[in-house]
């Protein structure tokens, strides 16, 4: 694998990369995959898609967030202590660069390639005159009745639109029915109507030949005023803040505070303004206006305002396995082939952790003996208390579903909920309530910590007395995203390792103080202190001429005093690999500062999410899995774990799968010191991902 030519850094550099402007780099990456040949199509057009939904929760969270910060004259930036205006300027400049792209990507290479595979998006100069005719029957039938034209005027003031809402507005001339003089009017497009219409194959021939909806609306747009005449019509949206601003510390009731809060978050401040890019200039600086807008604000587009909707298509697309990535269908471990299965009654996955621990690699392997293992603790008799931490279940839940039964059949059910996990509050509001009313124990966790650990503590009695069963986890409780995310779940019987966690439920359930712990690292509490001491012994046993190295992957790495302890490692000789898939602020490759540091990010089929640490400790390697990154907030705002794995084998395949398959992988990406991105590149036929190993080695 050739090394990437990275450029030379400034001298004047800053030792630590600004978060914001690596959070786009990361996007930059997604919408690099779109170019990817060795995927699909389909799948090619699902990376455009992720890019620009991914630069939409940017700019409604850490842009605003920016913004807020800019407020305060004397903040700054962690850890690059930019001021907040300068970060802003900077952003602005990489977000248009990056938009730009996406719809160059788009226009010039994703839709001519799905052309050449049969799948096509019809402009209105190519529209035949049955397309034509089809699609104002169209309008006519189903979407003009749920469209509402507002006209403008001093008692039809500017109307308050949703968060990223598909709007049109239309310039126009001439007197309307009560003889007033129209200028311009708003169509505000209802979320229930489709952003992409098929065409019926009787009209075109093809199989799959769609439009967009705005080309339906600006064919038709005129039926909407009628006596007047339209001069345009225009697709804009706009971003608004989604940050919640709940004072916990001053609610009573955080479940009843939060649900009102969530309605307004599709009204907050305006961010940003995305326009068609033939929206003439006087159209564009009037929306800036309303929605009071700087100019750096806007966003011209060469195409659909909101490109995630294109991620409808591959469902579309019918009968073409040869556009998507083939089926693949997860392995179960051998233990419990038959014990992660409810319709076997003499079974147990009780019996069976009791006997060994037992490692799961998501999505290569089933999710569902953590399904299972929830619902035979529902239904067995000897089972006493249920005790687990939701961040994310998604709707219709398994594991929310096998929880209620268990309340219902008299055990001691508790759920320890987080509200306020992004953008799945009102599910978790939900799930919660579903939970109090069938008798469990429901509580949000603490004020101030998000709890992003994810625990399950099963308590069983049995002949030889009480016994926990544990599920720990680098990842979410949702069975979706288990079948897409890269993760670990480590089930076990170890009675050091449910104690532990039977002690973090009481602090989540209850005033009990923080106690050591016997195995686990906890956040808030210890979890910091042990990784940088970790580092400090690995750098140590360096500069006693020990071997020492470090390999961690992760999503995000963003920590001061964690990168400065790297930063104190690699000078001291420590040989360190880090595989972070997201934002990195460590500078890398810097002579006298990191110049034993490499940092790779590694995209592919699955969304890479497990977090692993590897120190060489004198020969005596320790393997560690967590649910936190190494972020200000994982390791000092949120409630985390992070667990060892002590089986010697478990700790081999852990080390195999995650670590060195990556380090291996030809499509990397590799972080330059000057904060760019620089993908490897193959020799000859030489071709390693490290996903498709997994994929063949655990096929079902």
């Amino acid at each position: 694998m050739n090394t990437p030519n990275c450029p030379a850094i400034d001298k004047s550099y800053n030792p630590f990369i600004n978060r914001e402007t690596s959070v786009l780099a990361f996007n930059r990456r997604v919408l690099s995959m779109a170019f990817n040949e060795q995927f699909p199509l389909l799948e090619r057009l699902r990376y455009l898609c992720i890019s620009s939904s991914n630069l939409d929760e940017f700019f409604e969270i850490r842009y605003a967030s920016l913004l807020e910060l800019a407020k305060d004259p004397d903040a700054r930036t962690k850890p690059d202590g930019m001021r907040p205006v300068d970060a802003i300027a900077l952003v602005n400049e990489t977000a248009h660069k990056l938009v730009n792209d996406q719809y160059d990507t788009l226009q010039n290479t994703v839709l001519p390639a799905l052309e050449n595979a049969g799948v096509r998006f019809l402009r209105r100069d190519r529209w035949t005159n049955e397309i034509t005719a089809w699609v104002a029957n169209y309008f006519d039938n189903e979407l003009q009745p749920l469209l509402t034209p507002l006209g403008l005027d001093p008692s039809h003031p500017f109307p308050r639109l949703l968060n990223k809402s598909l709007n049109f507005i239309v310039p126009m001339s001439g007197h309307d029915a009560f003889g007033r003089m129209g200028e311009l009017a708003v169509v505000q497009v209802p979320r229930a109507l489709p952003r992409i219409i098929q065409l019926p194959e009787s009209i075109t021939g093809e199989a799959h030949d769609f439009i967009f909806l705005s080309s339906a609306i600006h064919a038709n747009v005129q039926k909407l005023f009628p006596g007047m005449t339209v001069k345009g019509c225009y697709q804009f949206r706009v971003t608004r803040n989604s940050n919640l601003f709940v004072d916990e510390e001053e609610v009573d009731d955080l479940l009843t505070a939060l649900q009102g809060e969530l309605s307004s978050r599709k009204y907050g401040n305006a961010v940003r303004l995305e326009v068609a890019d033939n929206c003439p200039d006087s159209v564009a600086d009037y929306l800036l206006q309303r929605f009071r807008l700087p100019a750096n604000a806007l966003f011209k587009v060469n195409g659909p305002v909101n490109l995630h909707r294109l991620s409808a298509i591959p469902d579309m697309v019918s009968n073409r396995p040869d556009l998507l990535f083939p089926p693949y269908t997860p392995s179960i471990p051998s233990a419990f082939e038959d014990a992660g299965s409810l319709e076997c009654k003499s079974c147990s996955i009780f019996e069976t952790l009791k006997a060994q621990d037992i490692l799961l690699h998501h999505p290569f392997q089933s999710f569902a003996p953590v399904v299972n293992f929830i619902r035979q603790a529902s239904s067995d008799d000897q089972v006493l208390a249920i005790r687990m931490t939701l961040y994310r279940t998604g709707t219709n839940s398994a594991i929310v579903e096998a929880l209620e039964q268990a309340a219902k059949r008299g055990k001691e059910v508790t759920a320890v909920i987080e509200l306020r996990a992004r953008f799945d509050e009102d599910n978790n509001i939900q799930q919660a309530t579903r939970l109090q009313e069938a008798g469990a124990h429901v509580v949000y966790g603490v004020v101030g910590y998000k709890t992003h650990a994810k625990m399950i503590s099963v308590l069983r009695k049995e002949s030889d007395g009480l016994r926990y069963y544990t599920h720990l986890g680098t990842g979410n409780y949702h069975a979706g995203t288990a079948r897409v995310y890269t993760d670990f779940g480590l089930m076990t019987s170890a009675a050091d390792i449910g104690r532990d966690v039977n002690r973090i439920f009481q602090q989540l359930t209850s005033f009990a103080n923080a106690t050591d712990l016997e195995v686990l690292w906890q956040a808030p509490h210890s979890l910091h202190r042990n990784i940088k001491a970790a580092i400090a012994q690995e750098t140590a046993n360096a500069l006693a001429g020990k071997p020492a190295r470090i390999v961690a992957k992760m999503n995000g790495l963003q920590q001061r005093d964690v990168i400065e302890a790297l930063y104190t490692a690699s000078q001291a000789g420590v040989q360190i690999d880090l595989i972070v898939r997201g934002l990195c602020s460590l500078r890398p490759g810097v002579v006298g500062l990191s110049e034993n540091i490499r940092v790779r990010s590694i995209l592919g089929r699955f969304l890479e999410h497990h977090r692993v640490f590897y120190f060489q400790n004198d020969e005596k390697p320790t393997i560690w899995l967590a649910s936190a990154d190494w972020m200000s907030r994982n390791l000092l705002s949120r409630v985390e774990t992070c667990f060892p794995i002590r089986n010697p084998e478990l700790a081999k395949r852990v080390f195999e799968e995650s670590l060195e398959n990556y380090l291996k992988d030809t499509n990397s990406w590799q972080l330059c010191s000057n904060g760019d991105y620089i993908q490897h590149q193959a020799q000859g036929t030489e071709h390693i991902s490290a996903q498709q190993l997994m994929i063949e080695k655990y096929q079902k």
